[in-house]
């Protein structure tokens, strides 16, 4: 079972797990935005394939060196990318507003949730793809545990009799980027009907 998981302050103690690095100076934190832009911005324009260290470099108008020193290599630069966005959501389910916040019905925020992924893999799917194909951080990575726990604990609020922990692992596998993008782009299927597919699939489950 996950550590804390029933416990009431886990929405507050979430958070932190993602990125375990000491607080950034004003300085370095401002580096660290400059380049992880200059990357978002190449995502953007040509595609995750076209986001290297070099071009990563020329774009935000430093050294090499530079971008190596701050993310190590290219795998850790698409991690700190999906990093931003992964906060980015947990503010959102954590924080803001219902469905996907606080204050609704679990099993609508647990909807809301897989609705939210879903629309985090179409916008930034091929970044999340590559840093899912990292092998170190496929199936560790704390982004991932925080989402494991909230949807755990969501499951639990609704009253689901079994094993939380593997019922979560199974509803995130169906959002898993590199599967989301092959139903999406190989298969042709539409966005509108796995989201609907997941709304289903939580209904059965929560029933």
């Amino acid at each position: 079972m996950f550590p804390g998981l029933y416990d009431d302050r886990v929405t507050s103690d979430l958070l932190p797990q993602i990125g375990a690095e000491q607080p950034e100076r004003g300085d370095a934190a401002r580096n660290r935005r400059l380049l992880l832009d200059a990357a978002a911005l190449l995502v953007a324009e040509r595609g995750v394939d076209a986001v290297t260290m070099d071009a990563v470099a020329c774009r935000a108008g430093v050294g090499k060196g530079t971008v190596f020193r701050r993310f190590g290599n290219r795998a850790g630069l698409m991690l700190a990318l999906l990093d931003h966005s992964e906060r980015e959501l947990q503010q959102a389910f954590m924080f803001g507003p219902p469905p996907l916040g606080p204050g609704a019905d679990p099993v609508d925020r647990l909807t809301a949730y897989g609705h939210a992924r879903l629309a985090l893999v179409e916008v930034q799917g091929d970044v999340m793809r590559a840093a899912e194909n990292t092998p170190e951080s496929r199936f560790s990575a704390p982004a991932r545990a925080v989402s494991l726990t909230h949807i755990a604990r969501l499951l639990h609020e609704a009253g689901v009799d079994g094993d939380h922990q593997l019922l979560a692992m199974s509803l995130t596998a169906t959002l898993d980027a590199t599967l989301v993008l092959h139903e999406t782009r190989d298969l042709g299927i539409p966005v509108a009907r796995i989201e609907q597919a997941w709304t289903e699939l939580v209904r059965l489950i929560t029933r």
